[in-house]
């Protein structure tokens, strides 16, 4: 009886999983177990992390926010400015005002003192 020669479809989903797994070190690259092991850790971690990378952006665009907008008026903060910015209707998101706030500040203030015109800064925190 002659030898059969097996399929190639076994043997590329292998070759698929270990051009994913080409970056991975040691075994984690080379024995196929570990590498369907691997990626499916990765995927798991990829996934979960996607969410707290939003996360931690949106934090870091807060906080920039808010560094360059108390420093040009003490009495004025971050909730603020977005409480008048909305009371103002004026559409600006919070990665586009952190831009701003790094690439051009003078552009900030400029908003923001608008928005107090606008808005009415003493009317909005119930000084009157």
């Amino acid at each position: 009886m002659t030898r059969i020669r097996r399929g190639y479809i076994a043997r590329r989903r292998r070759t698929k999983m270990r051009l994913f797994a080409l970056s991975f070190r040691g075994a984690h690259s080379r024995l196929t177990r570990t590498i369907t092991q691997q990626k499916i850790r990765a995927l798991f971690s990829a996934d979960r992390d996607r969410g707290s990378q939003k996360r931690n952006f949106r934090r870091l665009w807060i906080t920039r926010i808010n560094a360059v907008i108390r420093e040009k008026a003490v009495y004025y903060s971050y909730s603020r400015l977005i409480h008048d910015l909305y009371k103002g209707r004026l559409l600006l998101n919070r990665k586009i005002l952190a831009q701003i706030a790094i690439l051009n500040r003078d552009c900030l203030y400029m908003i923001s003192n608008e928005i107090i015109k606008e808005v009415g800064y003493k009317k909005s925190v119930g000084i009157i």
